[in-house]
């Protein structure tokens, strides 16, 4: 099959204007890549390019190195978000029904193409941008690029597919509530979400037009701040634009949510991921906990306020005429907005005002704010059944950002099992390079792994088991393992808050791991097995025994034998012992 490994922006360019390659090389390996992953997730596209006219685009290319011009973006294949106009593209915004030929292209567009840069195509999202969870397209559900089980995150789902499939060198998506952040989470990317105005918005399809944001995917940083070299600049023609402004700052103290104020919606391994990024940055910064209320509160006007009512206006005659054209979860939310009176809205207006006062004092406090960007990630059949309440979830960290006109960037943080969950960085409007920069010292020090192996065919979900008695390898249960293709992942302890017994009367012997304040260390052994194998193992699990949660020493998480209380009646506690092996080798 056709490489699908990622690709540098600034690499492709570099090899280009250095004759080590052609536009038309480039063009041609894009299009054996869009070919290969075609098989796997056709539906990340509405819209591409036809061959012809990409290798066309391509020649004009290497034509214009040849005259001598100096294109920063030279041959590199990138992707539009469908609701970002692009000349000779249909824009849909995920709806058919809306669907138009624009005149031009977005400023977005025309800059990128001026700097040599090749449109492959528009990518699909949550209809209309309303949404964090790729979900919401009648073109189709855009899958994680890592598990086709979970969702690719929204709205702007299939530009984040499109660069970590390797397929495109970058993507434009678009921010609004967390669009340009979420998806780059969950497909272990840099999602670059610049200040309000520092880029056109000249061109775009609005979701709320006051705090819209086009943002970019790259596979890392440097890459990043090369698109935003190209983009950032005043557009008369977007009333939202502004000249630029850079604030220097070094960020010395980084601020954090309140532990009771963070949200994990009962994921224990995002909490575990989380605490450990903001150990890495407490070896060069001061970690200080913040009351995030103002923050929370003015994330709830952006759904439950006034704000909705934006997002009608973008496509109220749509609403009015052709209600069923449009996505039922999307409607449900739109039509909310119809309810808003102008009263509300203007009271909404002054309590953002007085939230971002709030806001704006916590930089007296901190130089930058260190976030997840979600609590947790779901699979696709979850957000089907609960669209609204899950997709909420979702945006707990992110909602805020735009409201309060910050600037944003997505980055990884190390992977445990849930590679695509990762932190963001928040800085005050117009510190969009010391927020680049920041995050760049971050990924250095923290010396992340690379991203896992794409999902190409679908993979079986695993579980971790941590056993402590009878299912020991040569143990007499542990057949109840090797019958199932369990996999031994290695040798462990507990945290130290457990005891161990070894229940009375139990054929064969079989120990009972009770968690205590007053507890030790215990050794596991640690196995992974497919879900079904591991349901079926659950199953066979006789009372008093049960499968729980078990914390390993170093914090993190697995399913493992516990136990009901009555089995430590008669039982003999052996925790001193530190485990069963060593019972049964005194016995």
């Amino acid at each position: 099959m056709t490489r699908l490994d990622r690709q540098s922006p600034a690499a492709i360019a570099t090899a280009i204007r250095g004759g080590k390659t052609s536009a038309l090389k480039v063009a041609q390996e894009t299009l054996a890549r869009l070919d290969a992953y075609d098989k796997i997730q056709p539906q990340i596209w509405i819209s591409r390019a036809a061959p012809t006219e990409l290798l066309a685009a391509a020649r004009a290319v290497d034509a214009r190195i040849a005259a001598g011009e100096q294109l920063p973006l030279a041959g590199v294949p990138f992707a539009v978000k469908d609701n970002i106009d692009v000349a000779g593209f249909e824009t849909t915004a995920g709806c058919p029904a809306f669907a138009y030929s624009p005149a031009a292209s977005a400023t977005v567009a025309e800059q990128l193409l001026a700097a040599g840069a090749i449109c492959v195509g528009k990518t699909n999202l949550d209809q209309f941008a309303t949404g964090l969870v790729g979900t919401r397209s009648p073109y189709g559900i855009p899958r994680n690029a890592y598990n086709l089980a979970y969702v690719s995150g929204g709205s702007s789902s299939g530009s984040a597919v499109a660069v970590a499939a390797g397929l495109v060198g970058f993507a434009l998506g678009t921010d609004t509530a967390g669009s340009g952040r979420v998806p780059a989470a969950f497909n272990h990317l840099v999602g670059f979400k610049p200040t309000k105005g520092r880029w056109s918005t000249q061109g775009l399809v609005p979701a709320c037009r006051t705090i819209d944001c086009i943002t970019v995917f790259t596979d890392n940083l440097s890459d990043a701040r090369l698109v935003d070299d190209v983009l950032a600049g005043f557009d008369p023609a977007d009333p939202y634009s502004k000249p630029l402004a850079n604030v220097s700052l070094q960020p010395t103290r980084i601020g954090v949510p309140r532990r009771d104020q963070r949200a994990w919606f009962g994921d224990s391994q995002s909490e575990y991921l989380y605490d450990q990024a903001i150990a890495r940055l407490a070896a060069d910064a001061d970690i200080i906990e913040l009351d995030i209320s103002p923050l929370n509160e003015a994330a709830s006007l952006l759904y439950n306020g006034p704000w909705v009512a934006e997002r009608t206006a973008a496509i109220q005659d749509l609403l009015a005429n052709e209600p069923d054209a449009i996505d039922e979860t999307v409607r449900q939310i739109t039509e909310a907005g119809l309810r808003k009176t102008a009263v509300e809205v203007f009271n909404g207006i002054y309590r953002l005002a007085d939230l971002k006062r709030q806001a704006d004092a916590l930089w007296n406090e901190v130089d930058m704010l260190a976030f997840p960007t979600t609590g947790t990630t779901y699979r696709v059949a979850e957000l089907l059944a609960a669209p609204i309440a899950l997709n909420s979830n979702l945006g707990f960290y992110t909602n805020f950002v735009n409201l309060l006109d910050m600037a944003a960037v997505a980055v990884p943080r190390e992977p445990f099992e849930r590679d695509w969950l990762r932190n963001h960085f928040d800085r005050r409007s117009d510190s969009d390079h010391a927020l680049l920069d920041a995050a760049e010292t971050y990924r250095g020090t923290a010396e992340l792994p690379a991203p896992p192996a794409l999902d190409l065919e679908g993979k079986m979900e695993s579980v971790k088991l941590a056993v402590v008695g009878a299912h020991l390898k040569d143990m007499p249960l542990h057949w109840q393992l090797t019958s199932r293709d369990a996999e031994f992942v290695g040798s462990f302890e507990t945290a130290p808050t457990y005891r161990l017994y070894a229940i009375a009367d139990s054929v064969p012997p079989k120990p009972a791991l009770v968690h205590s304040g007053d507890g030790a260390s215990i050794k596991v052994e640690v196995y992974q097995l497919d879900v079904s194998a591991f349901g079926s193992f659950v199953a066979e699990v006789p009372a008093p025994l049960a499968i729980g949660n078990v914390t390993l020493a170093d914090g993190t998480t697995v399913k493992g034998f516990v136990a009901e209380s009555r089995a430590t009646d008669g039982a003999e506690d052996i925790t001193d012992l530190g485990g069963w092996r060593a019972y049964i080798e005194a016995k």
